[in-house]
Order: structure tokens, then sequence, then C-alpha cells
């Protein structure tokens, strides 16, 4: 499991857990009185109108399908969602195992990224209404029907299947943020992204390559079919790093090396990358999917005058909440221009959930795994 540990678009998960356990104002997923998560979860409905939600009952069982009913009243800023695809991101399934950062005791129905169209709205809503089509990012996604204050939503354009956009927030968001904000990615510099073939690694290739117009997007992943992907969604090269050496291959296609490095593996990956840095070149420091955290040698950033520079993406959500928003919104612009393209690898049914939780532990999956509703 230390290989799940670390994936860094999960991290947005660890305050929303906070504010959970610290408790609130909430409708419980069970009808009655709980901890926080206020605008995550679904509310009455007087006519007694029922949906299905995925059900965490105990740590490292699998989740069961329950009917709840739906509750009748919003509050305010509240919107009710009828979700139709959900997500899977790592920080799902170690909420599940009891071994996330922050535990929320069960029973409970875990998810974190959700696209639907909006059912309701409260009064004061103002920048949605029944019939928009949005995506979400919020705990209690795995449902049918989900409720959240309409802040934590960002309406899709109709090009845009459920399925991309519940693949679309968390990748694009931290990749957008990492490339433009953290890195200051200039045209025709050469990219280098590692675990390429991820969710997160997909996106940041797909931007490299069809936004920022880098000269040279090399992608290094760990097998020659996900090598083959990569480069059919923009990489330029492929490297794969259980049998060719990451250096030496950089240096073979970019002799001055990458200018910048987003890197998500941590370990000895992450020694290989810097050792392939270009005079000023920039480690983004993304995540540790190895799960062994790296000891930069300063000396090395030094004499390059390089940088390793850290990407949290939801830590700005707390902090620069217009940085964040304007994060996601830049790649909803690149999606309408046609620029950019979200990818799945598979979809499962709700009521398969436990089949697609097992298809990300066997290692079969690349990009992102979704859940569809309908």
């Amino acid at each position: 499991m230390s290989s799940l540990i670390r994936c860094p678009p999960e991290r947005i998960l660890r305050p929303l857990m906070k504010s959970y356990l610290a408790g609130g104002a909430v409708k419980n997923t069970h009808g009655s009185s709980s901890h926080g998560f206020a605008n995550l979860i679904p509310n009455r409905v007087s006519s007694k109108r029922f949906y299905r939600a995925a059900v965490c009952t105990e740590f490292g069982k699998p989740l069961e399908i329950e009917k709840r009913e739906s509750e009748e009243e919003l509050s305010s800023g509240e919107v009710r969602v009828q979700v139709s695809a959900s997500g899977i991101n790592f920080g799902d399934l170690l909420m599940m195992l009891g071994q996330y950062q922050v535990k929320v005791p069960p029973p409970f129905t875990p998810g974190s990224e959700f696209a639907g169209t909006v059912l309701e709205v409260a009064e004061d809503v103002k920048n949605l209404k029944p019939g928009t089509r949005v995506a979400g990012r919020m705990l209690g996604a795995f449902s049918e029907e989900i409720i959240g204050t309409s802040d934590v939503m960002w309406e899709i354009p109709d090009s845009m299947s459920f399925e991309e956009a519940a693949s679309f927030v968390f990748s694009y968001g931290t990749a957008f943020m990492g490339l433009k904000k953290r890195a200051n990615l200039q045209a025709g510099e050469t990219v280098l992204v590692t675990a390429a073939a991820g969710a997160t690694g997909l996106a940041a290739v797909d931007l490299a390559s069809h936004v920022f117009e880098s000269s040279t997007v090399i992608g290094a992943c760990g097998s020659e079919e996900k090598c083959e992907l990569i480069k059919q969604r923009g990489a330029h090269h492929a490297i794969n790093y259980k049998k060719e050496e990451i250096k030496s291959s950089v240096m073979n296609i970019s002799p001055h090396g990458a200018d910048v490095i987003f890197e998500a593996v941590g370990g000895k990956i992450f020694k290989e990358c810097l050792r392939s840095i270009a005079w000023e070149g920039r480690l983004l420091v993304v995540g540790f999917a190895s799960g062994e955290i790296p000891k930069i040698p300063a000396n090395h950033l030094l004499v390059k005058n390089a940088s390793a520079v850290g990407l949290l993406w939801g830590s700005y959500n707390e902090l620069e909440r217009k940085t964040f928003d304007w994060s996601i919104q830049e790649c909803m612009r690149f999606y309408k221009e046609g620029k950019i393209k979200p990818y799945y690898s598979a979809a499962f049914p709700l009521d398969r959930i436990n089949d697609a939780f097992q298809f990300i532990k066997d290692r079969k999956s690349t990009g992102k795994v979704v859940i569809t509703m309908r």
C-alpha cells in the first residue's frame, strides 16, 4: 500500500476530512445527525424519492450499495445534483481502508469527484440553475444524488461527457497549477513527466504538449503499453523506466536536459530526474508514488542554478481560492477550445464499484477509472 499513500491530488481531501471530524450542521447519509460536511450529503425529499449510494460500513470491507431517501429542503447556498459519473482517486481507496491521514468513522459514503446535472438550487444560488451540467469535488460522491454548496461545482460544456468531467478537475487542476504557476513553463522548453500514464501525468502531458507548446514532451512510465498510450496522448518521446535509465535517455533526446520535470514517483526515479535537469531547470515535487521520500542534494541545485518546487494543489483551495478556481476555469477553457481532452481507461456501473477498485489495485488502470450511475 505504500505506493498508494502519496497521490497529491487526494490531499485536497484532508481539509474536508478535518471539517467533517470537527462537527457542525449536517444532514447525515443515514438520516441522523452527524459530524460536518453540511455541503456534501444528500437531503430529505417530501415525495420520498430514493437514490442509491455506495457505503463503507467497515474499514477494509467491500462497499455496500444502499437505497437512501432524498431529503426535502436545501440550506442557503446549496445545490442538489443528480450524479451521472464519479471519478476514483487513490485517496478514496485509502479512506476505505482506514489508512488516510484523517479517518472517517464508518459508515460513510466515499468518493471525492463527480459530474452530473443540477436538480435544484437554493434561492440565494445565482451561478447555477436546474439543468446545468456540472463537475464537482466533495466527499460522498459515490452516490446517485448529492448536495453541496455551489462553490465546489463548475459548469461543464455540453461537449464534455460526464465520464470525462469526472476525470477532469483533480488531474487537470493539479497539472495546470504545477506547470503554469509553480514551474512557469514556457513555450519551446523541454518537459519530463514521470508516472505519465496516471491521471495527473496524462493531464500534464496533454497540457505541456497542446497548451504550453513545449518543444519536447518526454513521458516516463513502467511498461511498453503505457509508453504507447502516452505517445498517443501527446508525448513526443516515452521512457520505460523499468528498462531504460532516465538520465541517459533524456540526454539523448534533449542534450541540455529537461527544463521542467513533473515528478510524482520519488525514490530512485526522483534522483535520476534531478540528474537530468537543465541549467536553471525547475523540478516539481508532485508526490511520492513509490512510497519513498527522497533527500534533495542541494549542491546539485547549486551547480545547475536549478529549483526544486513543491506542488500541493489542494492547499490553494484553502489559502488562495481565486487561484484555485483559476486553475479549473483555465482548463475548462482549454477543453472548450479543443486543446485538451481528459482520458479514462475504464467505466464501471455503481453496482460493480468493488470491481473498479480491484481493477485499480491490480494496476490495470491508466488515466482515470470512473463509476457510472445511470
